[in-house]
Parts: structure tokens; sequence; C-alpha cells
């Protein structure tokens, strides 16, 4: 038994034995309840209910007549979400590494997270001076560049969701949800998005989305640097070069169309 789970009490305790339960059908492919019971160090009607709800949750599944549980199709989806994601930063490594060169900006490359996005990958160009990485980090969508790409080509009720008035992190913020969807509409005629100080004073940003093979948006890419070295003459000539970039990323990823789809 793990230390984790000899320190561990009630739900917490429950997670670390259900995680076990996996870890020992990956290892041994099919396993019986007295089987996983032993190994765990619990009762057999514990280890039973352990492997129910897991199953439940389709990340388990009983083998027809045998007693025994193997692993289940949820957690190939649970790999899929993750390999869509790798792709997404593999592919897009060799264009955004360029995008960064040619601009001289930070390039980020982010996805809808919940009623955030999340920044999956982070390139600094050689007029950057920032060090901090965003890699990781969620930022709100209607303060960001790729924030409003991925509400202007994601769920039509995303925005909605957010509340009413929006959250002001600056002057230039956008808080009214019908200004936001205003430029969503913009957006979407344009093909690509800016953020003026709207997140950080002094921080201009520019996005566009990257489609997947099926056609539907599922990523952002944007560049983003110092509003004085980003000035509104600059926008343009950025902004074309931010879209051919995401356009090229989405020819990686198996697109060939020429129209986004919005979400469901």
């Amino acid at each position: 038994m793990s230390n984790a789970m000899e320190g561990a009490t009630g739900p917490v305790q429950s997670v670390d034995r259900a995680l076990t339960v996996l870890s020992l059908l990956a290892a041994n492919g099919e396993m019986g309840v007295t089987e996983l019971s032993a190994e765990l160090g619990v009762h057999k009607s514990t280890a039973f209910r352990l492997v129910s709800t897991l199953e439940a949750h389709d990340l388990v599944e009983q083998v027809s007549d045998r007693g025994k549980f193997r692993l289940g199709v949820g957690v190939l989806r649970l790999a899929g979400a993750t390999t869509v994601r790798l792709d997404l930063v593999q592919e897009s490594r060799p264009v955004t590494a360029r995008l960064a060169q040619v601009v001289g900006e930070t390039v980020n490359v982010a996805v809808l997270s919940g009623r955030e996005a999340l920044y999956l990958d982070q390139v600094q160009g050689p007029s950057s001076l920032a060090l901090h990485n965003w890699a990781g980090q969620r930022i709100p969508l209607h303060a960001t560049s790729n924030g409003k790409i991925l509400l202007a080509f994601g769920p039509p009720a995303l925005l909605a969701e957010l509340g009413s008035p929006l959250p002001r992190f600056t002057a230039g913020t956008l808080t009214d949800p019908s200004v936001v969807e205003a430029e969503l509409v913009e957006v979407r005629a344009r093909g690509w998005s800016v953020a003026v100080d709207e997140l950080e004073m002094g921080l201009t940003a520019v996005a566009a989305p990257i489609t997947g093979s099926s056609g539907t948006v599922v990523a952002s890419l944007s560049a983003s640097g110092p509003t004085f070295r980003l000035p509104a003459e600059r926008i343009p000539d950025v902004a074309a070069k931010v879209v051919a970039a995401a356009r090229e990323v989405s020819h990686r990823l198996g697109w060939h169309g020429l129209q986004h789809a919005t979400g469901a």
C-alpha cells in the first residue's frame, strides 16, 4: 500500500485507491475484485464499489463471463484529449518560433478551458523583454486577444455564462457583454482579434484562430508585446502575419477549408 494511501482519509483515500486500481489494471491487464482487494488491502465490498464507480465513468469495464475488469474506453478518451493538445504544441512550435522571429514579439498558443483561456505554449521573440512564461497559465476570455478568438468561434452561450458586468482589469477592459458581442461579430468577419491595454496597461496582442481537421476552431495563436512597439498603424501588418501563421498550423493539423466553424 502506498504512503499516500496510508496518510489519506475519506474522499482523498478513495481517490488514491481508485487511481491505484487503474494502475493495477494497466500493469496486469485484467483483475478480479478479489485480486484487487488483496492488492489494495481493503474488503472485497470496498474494492467492488471502487470498480463500480470507475465503470460508471467508462474508466474500467467488466470482461464478459470472467468476473474480471480491465481498463475502459474512458481512459482512451482522456488520453486522446491529452494527445490533441500535445499534437497542437508539436505542430505549432515551428510556426510560432518563426513568427516570433518575424514580428519580434512573444507568440502564444491558447485553448478554451472552461470559461477561461489556457496557454499551452509560448515562444519569445528577439525584441521581447518579458521573462515570465505564460504556458500553463489561465487568462480571462473577454480581456485578451486569444480569449476573444475562443469566444468568437466557441459555444454561442459562452459569453452569457461569463456574467455581467464582466471583470475589469484596466481602464480599457470591456465590461459590457453587449459591447464585447459587437466586437466578436467583427472578429468573426475579419478573422482576427486585438486587445489593447485591456488585460494590462501597456500590453497589446493580436490573435487568430487555429482550426482542426473537422473545421472547428480548436485554439488561438497570438503575438503580443508592449503597446509602444505595437501601435495602431502596425496592427494590420502583424495581424496578417498572425493569420497566416494560424492558417499554417491549421493546415498542419489537417484543415484545408476556407471557413471557420463556431462551437456547438
